[in-house]
């Protein structure tokens, strides 16, 4: 079974290698630009019109920024909801993975307590769906990654806060590693 990822900040050296900047001379310039008052967009644009930081990097320099400036909240996205996500590739052709997902009878066997209702689908691409009565939507999206593989990346949105996307960030994580299980065996 696979383990959780811990997410850690980028390095200094490797901030460096790409900016010219480690993480303090960011901050300190966005402080001094008056950043911890400006929205997400704003701490971009200022990034990429002011010292040229590429739109990748405007990402990488900003949301750390926010977090450690509490303007953001672990997980929270730039417009204010809450999300938590994960993915999972398998080797198991895209029907089979995806027919896990909406065949409620083989879903129960991996997601048994869900209380999950498809409200769109699109056969082997996705899915979305009501989760706890409509207290939050999921968002699962099926990519074919070769011959008899394909993932299944799922967005759980509009979660009440951080503390509720850490929960089901690793609720997810649980539930892939049941859906593997359940689609690949080990013999």
């Amino acid at each position: 079974m696979k383990k959780p990822r811990t997410q850690k900040r980028m390095s200094d050296e490797a901030v460096k290698a790409r900016t010219g900047k480690v993480w303090a001379e960011w901050f300190e310039i966005l402080d001094q630009a008056g950043a911890k008052k400006w929205q997400h967009k704003e701490i971009s644009a200022y990034l990429a019109d002011s010292h040229q930081v590429g739109p990748w990097w405007t990402q990488m320099i900003a949301v750390p920024y926010e977090h450690a400036r509490r303007i953001r909240q672990k997980f929270q996205k730039c417009d204010g909801e809450f999300a938590a996500s994960g993915s999972r590739t398998l080797n198991v052709p895209m029907s089979k993975l995806y027919e896990a997902w909406t065949d409620e009878k083989l879903r129960r066997r991996w997601l048994p307590d869900a209380k999950m209702e498809i409200t769109t689908a699109t056969r082997n691409k996705s899915l979305r769906a009501k989760w706890d009565e409509g207290k939050s939507r999921l968002s699962v999206n099926f990519y074919a990654k070769g011959a008899g593989k394909a993932q299944a990346a799922v967005d759980h949105m509009k979660l009440a806060s951080s503390k509720e996307c850490a929960k089901m960030k690793n609720y997810w994580f649980e539930a892939l590693n049941r859906l593997e299980s359940q689609l690949t065996p080990k013999n």
